[in-house]
């Protein structure tokens, strides 16, 4: 039958049908400016203002640092200009191409690194075609004055995203300006789909329904099913969706969902594709198109080269920084754990580092002395599952120790750790031999690289994950570690450490 499904979608309803009410659909949501982003229009409005007063505030500093009030001309061939009026169609094309790199595209505000790479594009762009133009042309531009605006914007517009985003993460984390979308495949991928969305809110995805075959009632996940695969087109347009998700177990087959896309066309309904890989993150993921058909290229998780001695000499160098700028601290915590009771003023532990060597870590004492004595008597008020022991009012903990663990100041002696390679700044979470010889064959990934002072699980919760939550997010650094989110996580760190009441401190 024309426009039904076609590939694995024997009997199903078809795609196409009550064209009239699909069309008054359209004309209707076509008379507005793309619904799926008018909800974002004035935050956009918002970040470009920001944006403009970045690049303006930058460009100004460069110029009176390097002319003062004096109205310069930058000399070119035979001619002159002035440099105001440089300064001037500079604000103008760093604007533009902003616009080019699609920075104020509303699918990806808000996503973090992805955004604050398109700035930092967007930036080094402008220069670069500065840099050629004037090779190109003989034009001699003041080299103070580049060297001050291009870093001090770069800087300020990240830094003005940074702020919009976090104001726009708490709008989301409310439920407020977020993608509302439509789920299509079976239970089982539905089900995978609705809980890592619900993972990451920030992302701003607010799923309101499924379409699954075999389930015309009920619930997946949480999530309403409001029909088969089949009326997929029809609930998206009913429930004025902005995302219908395609998981890869969809029944739509390859001419279904080639129809569902040209059936999205002309209204404002973005059509994702979640692939059946999970947990792989952009780097490893490459799509090479052979004869119109996009192959998904995963390359292998990478433990070795370049990047792996760029992170172990990153590692040592920033933690006898960050020894040295703490030493304060460090030595005002093992003053108070020595006071309070006279014992031992560090705690040392072993613990399993990369490959399955062990090694001593070392904290600050924030238990009783002997606590492992106590530890067997306090094993059935476990409140973890898995190998992994937590106890949220552990009576071990000393008075001291309740503060630093807080604040994570116990940690501060595994920077020797990380001078020493047993550790990395950033990694999986360090485990006992107890709770290693408990592995399944898939947890032992863990151990294929160093662990961390932070990491992951650090930033997601800490000792409120479960087991299973905090063995994924540890296995997806494994597999998905780059510089790049390390330094993402390192950030995220502090704005942990310094607001504990949500950190799974304990």
């Amino acid at each position: 039958m024309p426009g039904s499904y076609g590939d694995g979608a024997v009997g199903a309803t078809p795609l196409f049908v009550l064209p009239e009410a699909m069309n008054a659909a359209r004309e209707s949501r076509a008379r507005s400016t793309n619904r799926a982003r008018r909800y974002l229009a004035g935050y956009l409005r918002s970040v470009r203002a920001i944006d403009l007063l970045a690049v303006s505030v930058a460009l100004v500093a460069a110029h009176l640092l390097r002319f003062g009030v004096e109205s310069r001309q930058l000399q070119y061939g035979l001619g002159q200009v002035s440099y105001v009026l440089v300064t001037a169609l500079l604000v103008l094309g760093w604007m533009v191409s902003l616009q080019l790199q699609n920075a104020y595209d509303g699918r990806l505000v808000g996503h973090g690194v992805q955004e604050y790479r398109q700035v930092f594009q967007a930036s080094t762009w402008l220069f670069a075609i500065l840099a050629i133009v004037a090779l190109a042309f003989k034009v001699d531009v003041a080299r103070l004055y580049v060297l001050v605006a291009f870093p001090l914007g770069t800087l300020l517009l990240l830094t003005g995203r940074w702020t919009a985003r976090r104001w726009l993460v708490r709008q989301r984390r409310r439920g407020r300006l977020s993608d509302r979308v439509l789920l299509v495949g079976d239970r089982d991928h539905v089900a995978s789909l609705v809980v890592a969305l619900r993972r990451t809110p920030d992302a701003g995805y607010n799923v309101l329904g499924a379409c699954v075959d075999r389930v015309s009632t009920g619930k997946v996940a949480g999530v309403p099913v409001v029909g088969p695969e089949s009326d997929v087109l029809l609930k998206a347009l009913e429930l004025e969706v902005d995302v219908v998700a395609v998981s890869s177990s969809a029944g739509l087959g390859q001419t279904g969902l080639r129809r569902l896309g040209w059936a999205l066309e002309g209204t404002d309904i973005d059509l994702v594709v979640a692939p059946g890989i999970m947990d792989v993150a952009g780097p490893r993921v490459l799509t090479r198109p052979v004869q119109g058909l996009p192959l998904i290229h995963v390359e292998a998780p990478s433990f070795a080269g370049p990047q792996l001695v760029l992170k172990n000499v990153t590692d040592r160098v920033l933690a006898v920084v960050t020894a040295a700028l703490l030493a304060p601290v460090i030595l005002g915590v093992a003053l108070a754990v020595k006071l309070e009771d006279g014992g031992p003023v560090l705690f040392r532990q072993e613990r399993v580092g990369r490959d399955g060597r062990t090694f001593s870590m070392y904290k600050f004492r924030s238990m009783v002395v002997e606590a492992d004595r106590q530890l067997p008597a306090l094993l059935a008020a476990h409140d973890g599952a898995g190998p992994l022991f937590k106890l949220h009012a552990d009576p071990r903990v000393t008075g001291v120790g309740a503060v630093i663990r807080r604040y994570s100041l116990d940690e501060l002696p595994q920077l020797l750790n990380v001078m020493l390679g047993h550790m990395s700044l950033v990694g999986p979470r360090p485990p006992l031999p107890r709770e290693v010889a408990e592995y399944e064959a898939d947890t032992r990934r863990r151990l294929l690289v160093k662990p961390g002072m932070t990491g992951l699980w650090q930033i997601n919760g800490r000792s409120d994950l479960s087991w299973e939550e905090s063995v994924r997010l540890d296995l997806y650094y494994v597999e998905n570690w780059t510089p790049v989110l390390d330094l993402m996580i390192l950030w995220r760190t502090v704005s942990v450490v310094l607001h504990p009441d949500s950190s799974g401190a304990y």
